[in-house]
């Protein structure tokens, strides 16, 4: 299952416009989940080599227990590898960088998990 997620429009200026409108997000411990999200609002038309981290609350990169599969693009969109294996009660923060014409783009959201 994917869910869709929106850049702030007043990227990449402002406090917080980095971070996904729909944040906090909630997802339950047995859901597995992909995001997806327009990269147009950036200014990136055309991103490549997307990556995602998930960290805990500690900050802890949890990628390896909380990710499986990969990243993809269907330019202007990118979508996440799945968020799985959450613990509910958990607090994540889910990190999505990507490139384009040379510069690093990044946007994050907050992720709580659920029973």
């Amino acid at each position: 299952m994917t869910r869709t997620l929106t850049l702030k429009s007043n990227w990449p200026g402002g406090a917080g416009s980095r971070e996904f409108k729909e944040s906090p997000i909630y997802q339950g411990e047995d859901e597995i989940m992909a995001y997806t999200f327009d990269t147009t609002p950036s200014g990136s038309t055309t991103p490549a080599s997307p990556s995602t981290v998930i960290k805990n609350a500690a900050g802890t990169d949890v990628s390896g227990t909380n990710l499986t599969g990969s990243d993809s693009v269907s330019a202007p969109n990118i979508t996440t590898a799945d968020v799985t294996s959450l613990t509910a009660g958990a607090k994540y923060r889910l990190e999505v960088s990507w490139t384009e014409s040379g510069e690093t783009y990044e946007a994050f959201g907050y992720i709580f998990g659920q029973e």
